[in-house]
């Protein structure tokens, strides 16, 4: 018989259409797979109110714009993580969710408040002192035309990337921002993986954002 895997991800999907759930997360399947992960996929929160399942989880790998949580489903999903269950996400699946659940906002440690302008051309600049990180190493800065993430966050993140907000004679705000745009997260004995990149399918192709997001999960991932 062959070996079962030795790491088990567990795919979680759904919500908003527009970020393209399925075919986002279908990109990283063979991905995981290649790298030893037996993969189940589910398109419905009720998974997070399975402790046997997630205790036995390595990986939670979440794409669910907007949406609404169960306290029990929230909760459930939190003392996975607090036990030692990854989560990572990108975009709008993992910021941009469950806006009006805080136990989840804590856990994540960062919430999409807007994208000013749209579509733009930014640049995505790696933190210099986090230069040797596993999810960033190689990689300095780039341009990149796709939703400019403005997040609100808290101290307890370590930032791997971050992007600059110009201020100007249109913009409500009057000093330039520099705010996170890749981050990690420990949380109890689990890890957290965010990278606000990933608006489109194509976003997600990017060189350094398929890189840094590819890392991501395996760093997340249950040691």
């Amino acid at each position: 018989m062959p070996d079962r895997p030795s790491r088990r991800a567990l795919i979680v999907r759904g919500g908003w259409e527009g970020h393209a759930p399925v075919e986002a997360t279908e990109r990283f399947v063979p991905f995981l797979k290649e790298h030893g992960f037996s993969v189940q996929v589910s398109d419905s929160l009720d998974v997070y109110v399975d402790a046997e399942l997630l205790e036995q989880t390595d990986l939670i790998v979440q794409c669910w714009t907007q949406g609404e949580i169960t306290d029990a489903q929230v909760f459930g999903l939190s003392d996975a993580v607090r036990a030692g269950t990854g989560l990572a996400g990108w975009h709008g699946g993992i910021v941009d969710a469950f806006r009006w659940a805080p136990d989840y906002l804590h856990m994540t440690g960062g919430q999409f408040a807007a994208h000013p302008g749209k579509f733009v051309h930014y640049e995505v600049s790696v933190v210099p002192e986090r230069a040797e990180h596993p999810i960033v190493a190689g990689l300095t800065r780039w341009e990149h035309f796709t939703e400019q993430y403005w997040c609100l966050t808290d101290a307890n993140i370590d930032v791997l990337a971050t992007t600059c907000f110009r201020a100007g004679p249109d913009t409500a705000w009057r000093k330039d921002l520099v705010a996170p745009t890749v981050w990690t997260r420990e949380w109890g004995l689990g890890r957290v993986f965010v990278s606000t990149i990933g608006h489109s399918v194509e976003d997600l192709d990017v060189a350094p954002v398929r890189t840094l997001t590819e890392r991501g999960l395996l760093w997340a991932s249950r040691a």
